[in-house]
């Protein structure tokens, strides 16, 4: 029972469709052409997958995207009309190495500022904190009286 269990997980992967990314679409019949769509779509951020190239990805909006992109090669564009098509629909985000401008300041800076006040509020956490536990208070002339007596047996009033 437990081998036709593992045996049923390990081939039923292989019926689904879309398992394969960019090789499940149809290439353009031109190897220069398709090339180049390749090129493009290794420089396209997925907007559903977000860490990956729509290259990479196998959601739905990728595969579309990777057809737009074919579909513009072939009337003639240049990559930059196509990334600019792109960009004008979808915006800076869905390039996975977006221009600096003011508008993707947050998009470049943005990481970089929260691991600095982070790394501030860590600074300041510690020393805080760290400046009541290492350095003990001096025991005051009574308390020190006291102690000894605690470690002589003695009683103290």
């Amino acid at each position: 029972m437990k081998c036709w269990f593992i045996t049923v997980l390990m081939v039923v992967p292989l019926f689904l469709p879309g398992a394969i990314a960019f090789e499940n679409d149809a290439p353009l019949d031109d190897p220069v052409l398709e090339s180049r769509a390749r090129d493009l779509a290794r420089q396209i951020r997925c907007l559903v997958c977000q860490n990956e190239s729509i290259f990479d990805s196998d959601a739905d909006l990728a595969k579309d995207l990777r057809q737009i992109v074919r579909e513009r090669i072939i009337l003639g564009e240049s990559d930059l009309a196509v990334t600019d098509y792109l960009v004008a629909r979808y915006g800076d985000f869905v390039l996975l190495k977006p221009p600096i401008k003011p508008k993707t300041y947050l998009l470049w800076f943005g990481p970089a500022l929260i691991m600095l006040f982070a790394g501030i509020g860590v600074v300041r956490f510690l020393k805080r904190t760290g400046a009541k536990g290492r350095h003990p208070e001096a025991l005051s002339t009574s308390e020190r009286k006291r102690v000894e007596h605690l470690i002589s047996g003695e009683e103290v009033d």
